[in-house]
């Protein structure tokens, strides 16, 4: 079967014809891959920075955004069935029983880092025709989200850092987040956040906060007129271009600025908003950042910060089996109040023969999907 692999040695990316897996355990899975996103994490994989083949082989299957269709299930799987359309997680548990994190389910936060990345470390990815894995790594996906749901994956960065925020708030006090009479269904309420770019993974996070009640902005290079800054005001945030408005006059007009999701893993920018952080602020870093030029910085102003006005810093990576099921759930809410939006973060589907150069040149539009799903390929977009 066709598949689209990595070769660290010999520095190549390229189609390959990878043997069809078979299922060969009872709580086994085996699904056909529909669409596949392309991600920064591909694209740094493919120039070398990182990326580790399985035992034994030399090359890695890449893909690690998923949707597929279920076309065979083993005799102890329940919860699935042939036709169903399914989302796989990404990271599977070290093996060491010493790891607190991995042995209750919670590899995301693995200890040892001897844990695995389907298409990242030590384990073939997606983007491929056919996949067998197990079922606990599953996740239903309603029909009404098959064009959408390759979405689920990046969608997953917001929901981990949210809820762990969620919990900080709930279980530390720390005002004026949590109120007694505060749904939790809208905790943002009167409260700003500030989103730093407008890729993927930032416009799917300002989602997730608007919904949440959070007063949003958006601040990103790409100057209005732009497809992003169209779509970031058309789900009720505000575009703000760092080619047209400084960090000081951003502050200015959001004022104490509450939350900051950084989306970009770009170290200047991320340093110089964090400077800007608010009184009982709270900054999530999700970007990993490329090695970068020095830059000089005042420590002790961000340390002062830190402590005087009571501030966090929460980095956070990957996502567990909640992350999963919360995306699906907020996506579903996305898709009914922003279908426009949704459809038009997918720039478009191709067929794996392009994936190669999708991977390794900058492509256009905001997220480009390789398709196994002939039907979706014939499709013209909305």
């Amino acid at each position: 079967m066709k598949a689209v692999a990595v070769f660290p040695g010999k520095r190549e990316v390229k189609v390959v014809n990878h043997p069809e897996p078979r299922i060969t355990s009872s709580d086994h899975v085996k699904f056909r891959v529909l669409d596949i996103g392309i991600c920064g994490t591909d694209k740094e994989i493919c120039q070398f920075e990182y990326g580790t083949p399985p035992p034994g082989s030399d090359y890695l299957i890449l893909g690690h955004e998923a949707l597929g269709e279920v076309v065979e299930v083993g005799k102890a799987v329940k919860r699935l069935k042939p036709g169903d359309l399914v989302i796989p997680t990404v990271r599977r548990p070290c093996a060491d029983p010493t790891c607190r994190s991995c042995t209750v389910g919670h590899q995301d936060f693995c200890y040892t880092d001897g844990f695995t990345e389907r298409g990242i470390k030590e384990s073939h990815g997606f983007m491929t025709e056919m996949v067998v894995d197990q079922e606990c790594y599953m996740h239903p996906v309603p029909g009404e989200l098959r064009d959408v749901a390759v979405l689920v994956e990046p969608l997953t960065i917001a929901e981990k850092a949210l809820a762990q925020t969620l919990w900080l708030m709930q279980h530390q006090h720390r005002p004026p987040w949590i109120h007694a009479d505060t749904p939790s269904e809208a905790w943002g309420n009167g409260l700003s956040a500030l989103v730093l770019g407008a890729g993927p993974v930032g416009i799917l996070g300002a989602m997730a906060l608007i919904i949440q009640g959070f007063r949003t902005y958006v601040y990103s290079r790409e100057q209005a007129p732009d497809i992003r800054a169209s779509l970031v005001e058309a789900i009720g945030a505000t575009y703000i271009s760092t080619e047209q408005v400084s960090l000081s006059q951003l502050v200015k007009q959001a004022g104490n600025i509450d939350l900051v999701y950084e989306a970009v893993g770009h170290s200047p920018f991320a340093l110089a908003v964090l400077r800007e952080l608010g009184t009982n602020g709270i900054y999530i870093l999700t970007g990993v950042p490329s090695p970068q030029a020095l830059m000089e910085v005042d420590p002790a102003h961000l340390l002062r910060n830190l402590v005087l006005k009571n501030q966090v810093v929460l980095g956070t990576v990957n996502a567990g089996e909640e992350a999963f099921t919360a995306a699906i759930d907020d996506l579903t809410i996305f898709s009914r109040r922003w279908p426009h939006v949704l459809h038009s973060l997918i720039a478009g589907r191709y067929p794996v023969e392009q994936a190669p150069d999708l991977i390794v040149q900058r492509a256009g539009g905001i997220k480009s999907v390789i398709s196994f799903d002939e039907a979706a390929l014939r499709k013209v977009p909305d």
